[in-house]
């Protein structure tokens, strides 16, 4: 049976039991794959333990969305009865599944107990597919939806998923009295561009009491980040407008991490050399991809003293924007790095072919022991 994928604009909907399977399998490959390079980058100093263990957590939260996604479509194409719908990808921008269908998600998960309360147990299914295969000699499809279903939900209910907004966590890093640190991490899913943005914020907090204790700053500075969770946003503009708003807070260090687009021959139609690049590769089921993302980074150059009332000064951070060609004014960044991974056959296309803007991307390389080599 061939793989259905029907497109419609910038998104396409896996109509085909094969097709869907294959793609969760993707993601779920390479998402494994990430947490290796985040090992390896914390082993190489470019990211502290905290940081690491940060986006590790964020990746195995997409990764159990994903999951939860693969048996809530685990039927797609099949006679089940009733339509239920199919998943559907951002085939232009990302690679990734809409917006939208982490917002379902999110729906269901709400009433997650209800729908596990009204369905049969997973026991009693089994027991009923086996009655049907053997007593009618028939395949149990209604059944095996069914089950489905219940994984779906037993899903949700197990929590730590990656939703639409992931909001800001505090993590200890020293002080206990006039001048804590701590590094505050938040996440969300860009609307537009359907990716995950992951957002990790090294902070000194000066205020009389520490912040994740604190009734009246914590739910403000939780509120705040997530409204200036845009990806539109320069993150020097994110930095400034907290620094001004929270007199007794100071962000030293902001880095934003865009995860994505994801490259696929099979699902995406992206424009430019990767495109290029898979469709020569012609590599074989599960090693045609390749995942993009991008780590923006702003840091405090030095403090200077502003006046906020008649007796009282506070700490005001500068931060060093991108001194090459003045660039930090557009990106609004101290550094951005772009890192790529894929495959081995796709690499060596991408080597030999050696087109114009990779040469400073960070290349990383799965072989096919599963290993990741840096180039």
């Amino acid at each position: 049976m061939s793989e259905k994928v029907e497109i419609q604009a910038d998104h396409a909907a896996l109509m085909e039991t094969r097709a869907s399977r294959r793609y969760f399998a993707k993601f779920s490959a390479i998402t494994q794959h990430v947490t290796g390079v985040i090992a390896q980058m914390h082993a190489q100093g470019k990211m502290s333990a905290d940081e690491a263990d940060i986006l590790a957590r964020y990746l195995a939260e997409i990764g159990y969305s994903f999951r939860a996604l693969s048996m809530k479509y685990l039927l797609v194409g099949r006679d089940t009865g009733q339509f239920f719908g199919s998943l559907s990808i951002d085939t232009v921008d990302s690679g990734f599944p809409t917006f939208n269908e982490l917002l379902v998600m999110a729906n269901d998960a709400m009433q997650a107990g209800r729908h596990l309360d009204g369905m049969p147990s997973t026991e009693a299914l089994k027991k009923q597919m086996v009655e049907k295969i053997v007593g009618e000699r028939e395949i149990p499809t209604k059944l095996q939806f069914a089950l489905s279903q219940r994984l779906y939900y037993e899903e949700l209910a197990k929590g730590q998923l990656f939703w639409a907004r992931n909001d800001p966590r505090v993590i200890w890093q020293s002080g206990v009295e006039d001048r804590r640190r701590y590094l505050v991490h938040w996440a969300v899913y860009d609307s537009q561009l359907n990716l995950p943005v992951i957002y990790v914020m090294d902070l000194e907090d000066t205020g009389r009491e520490a912040l994740p204790k604190d009734e009246r700053r914590w739910p403000e500075v939780q509120a705040h980040l997530m409204g200036q969770s845009l990806g539109g946003l320069k993150l020097v503009t994110i930095a400034k407008g907290f620094d001004e708003q929270f007199n007794d807070l100071h962000p030293k260090r902001l880095r934003r991490i865009h995860l994505g687009p994801m490259y696929s021959h099979t699902y995406t139609r992206q424009s430019g050399p990767l495109r290029e690049v898979l469709a020569e590769a012609g590599s074989p089921e599960g090693q045609d991809w390749a995942l993009a993302w991008t780590m923006e980074e702003l840091e405090s150059e030095r403090v200077t003293e502003e006046k906020v009332g008649w007796f009282s000064t506070a700490e005001r951070e500068i931060f060093a924007l991108d001194p090459f060609g003045g660039r930090g004014v557009d990106t609004g960044a101290t550094r951005t790095e772009r890192s790529i991974i894929m495959p081995e056959r796709p690499y060596q296309v991408l080597a030999e072919k050696n087109p114009p803007g990779f040469a400073s991307v960070r290349k990383y390389v799965v072989s096919g022991g599963g290993r990741v080599l840096s180039f």
